[in-house]
Parts: structure tokens; sequence; C-alpha cells
């Protein structure tokens, strides 16, 4: 295609893309009060882990949030279905995007990338799910350092964003081990590496989880940390088995000296004297009577 086209077929994807991010906003939008099943309206799952604190830590009679501004109801609902309807959507939108990229791949690149997406997928919605059990205990350790002296009133805005970045960032730190895979895959990361750094790589896991959880408790901070350092140590044996795989496959095509060390004598022949000429042929003997003595 040309370049017009393919600004015409970016623009067709973007608008299919955001067509379906509206559309799950507004399926959001209406779930937030409605109660799919019992207790499964968006605004009560959300606002479980509040829930769940203990009843001292929070104020008498219903579980509820409290609202500042006359439109913090609005916006808060729009944020949170938003959120909701691009996750349920996400297979849709994420096409779209797939579908632009794809003719300008191999098929080897495609097989690669369907499986890229479809294990980031589930990574995130793991990530998530592990924040969303993880931030009840986040609340009860914060709320907690008070005692019995505060009552914990928590405006729904604060309370909405402080969960939706919670489910963010456990559900991006999750990618972890699909990136150091690809970096494997491609060479720039070989397992040899992996395995020199690895003590570096777990410090700057904990450093990682301990900047980015909102939250600043020690419980989620530790729990995103043993995490990402489970799925690191996962890529690296995954990483380990494709480096061997590759030397197996290049050792049978081709004999492999890169282990070699420096003091080692190669095997291979680097003898280039010249070789000794070949004799000359000798030079036929003549028949009896066909001299020119002979003839004269």
């Amino acid at each position: 295609m040309s370049l017009r086209d393919h600004l015409y077929d970016l623009r067709h994807r973007l608008t299919l893309a955001i067509a379906f991010l509206a559309v799950g906003a507004i399926f959001g939008y209406i779930w937030w009060s409605w109660e799919i099943w019992s207790h499964g309206s968006l605004s009560k799952i959300m606002l479980e882990p509040y829930c769940s604190l203990p009843a001292s830590a929070r104020p008498p009679g219903e579980c509820t949030l409290l609202q500042t501004t006359p439109f913090e109801g609005f916006l808060v609902r729009l944020k949170v279905g938003l959120g909701a309807g691009a996750v349920l959507t996400s297979p849709l939108w994420l096409y779209q995007i797939w579908a632009f990229i794809a003719p300008g791949l191999y098929s080897k690149e495609r097989k690669f990338a369907r499986r890229f997406v479809l294990f980031a997928s589930v990574l995130f919605v793991a990530g998530a799910f592990l924040a969303y059990y993880v931030v009840p205990q986040g609340l009860a350790v914060l709320v907690g350092f008070g005692g019995d002296v505060f009552t914990t009133f928590f405006k729904a805005d604060d309370y909405f964003s402080f969960v939706l970045v919670m489910l963010l960032i456990f559900g991006i730190s999750f990618e972890l081990p699909l990136v150091i895979i690809m970096l494997n895959q491609t060479g720039v990361l070989p397992y040899e590496k992996l395995k020199r750094w690895r003590r570096g790589f777990v410090f700057g896991l904990f450093v990682f989880a301990a900047i980015a959880t909102p939250g600043t408790d020690p419980f989620s901070m530790v729990a995103l940390a043993v995490a990402m350092v489970v799925l690191f140590e996962a890529a690296v044996q995954v990483s380990r088995i494709h480096d061997k795989r590759k030397a197996r496959r290049d050792l049978g095509s081709e004999e492999d000296y890169s282990n070699l060390d420096d003091d080692d004598v190669s095997p291979l022949n680097l003898d280039t004297s010249p070789e000794e000429p070949s004799p000359a042929p000798a030079a036929p003997k003549d028949k009896p009577g066909s001299s020119y003595d002979d003839v004269t």
C-alpha cells in the first residue's frame, strides 16, 4: 500500500478501537449500579477492599465513601466504568492494533506476536487479581497505625484512583517475564548475563516495588516484589532452556568454538605454509628407431 493508504487504514483502525472503548465505557457505567450477580455490581466490587476493613476503622453504618464535590460521583463512575470497559473490550481494540501491524510481519513473527499478546493478557489479568487481594491487607496496615484513635473517611475519587493505580501497576509489572524472554529470543539478553546479574536484578525489583506501590505499605511492597522475583526466575529458566536448545542447534550445523579458553589450542587448521611443488612429470623415453641418429 502507499503511504496515504496506510494512513487511511490507521485512521480506520483507530476509529474502531475508540468506538470499542466507548462501548466498553458505556457498559462499565451501567454496570456500576447493575448487579449482574449477587453483590456483583461494579461499585460493590470496587468497594469490597474498603468494606473489608474492621468496623472500628470505618465510619459507623453502611460502607460508603465521601463525596466532596457535586460532580465527583459522576466523574468517578465514568472513570471506573472506562477502566472496566477497557479491560472487557481489550480483545476487540487490541485486534485493531494487531490488524494494522500484522501485514508488515513475517509468518514466524506473527506467530510469536500472537503468543506474546496472549501471555501478556493473561499476566496482566493475573497481576490485577493479585492487586485486588493485596489492597485490603495494605489498607488494613495503613489505617491500623493510628489504632482506635482515628476513623477512616476516604474521598471517593482518592480511593478509586488508589485502587485503579494498584491494579495498573501490578498488571504492568507482571509483564516483566515477557520482556526478558523477548530480549533473550532476540539475543540481546542471553542466559549467561541473566545468571551473572541475578542478584542485581532481584535487588532492583525490590527497589522498584518500594517506589511503584502508591500505598507505601510494607505488605503490598513485599507482595509485588516477591511475585516479580518469582516471574523473573521463571523467565530466567525459560531463557536457559532456549539458549541450550540454540547451542545444540548451532552445534549440529557447525562446530562451536565460542567456549574455548583464550589459551586453548583451536582445532581449526591454520597451517598456511605453501605446499611443496609436485615433481614434474618425467619426459617420455624415445622409442627405438625414432631418434635422429637412427634415421641418419
